[in-house]
């Protein structure tokens, strides 16, 4: 347990290092390496980390038009038939609005589902609320761009 915690400390460091030369806000890095962190999550289905990133009113809508909501979208984390390998973003940005920013760009992701293998190409949006000194996703979506 105490290797994962470091291993995600030492990923987030490199992360910020990477995100802070390309943004001089420190909130807009703060969010892009979150969004990391959400990424290494999901490929490890680290379900408890996932639950500390999105609120308590988190709406998730997919690709195929599918909404879920906080329990669902962890249940579907922990599923044991999700077996993701790849989930990256790319060309990320940050619009902030006080309290409120909207982090879109590009995800790939890549893995099993039911022993069937999906790769997907596509474009993300997730707005993300501070309260009480603490970034909460309340909204994520997807498009497929290319699967």
């Amino acid at each position: 347990m105490i290797r994962m915690i470091c291993c995600c400390l030492l990923l987030a460091a490199r992360l910020f290092a990477q995100t802070a030369s390309s943004s001089s806000n420190p909130q807009e890095s703060k969010l892009l390496v979150l969004e990391h962190l959400w990424n290494e999550a999901q490929v490890n289905r680290d379900s408890a980390a996932l639950e500390q990133l999105v609120a308590k009113p988190f709406v998730n809508t997919e690709y195929d038009g599918e909404v879920s909501d906080r329990s669902k979208f962890l249940a579907d984390i922990r599923d044991p038939e999700f077996k993701p390998t790849l989930v990256q973003i790319q060309h990320a940005k940050v619009n902030s609005y006080g309290n409120t920013a909207v982090v879109y760009g590009f995800y790939h992701t890549k893995g099993t589902y039911q022993r069937r293998p999906y790769e997907h190409f596509g474009r993300f949006t997730d707005t993300w609320m501070l309260e009480n000194g603490r970034w909460q996703c309340v909204a994520s979506h997807t498009s497929l761009v290319k699967k």
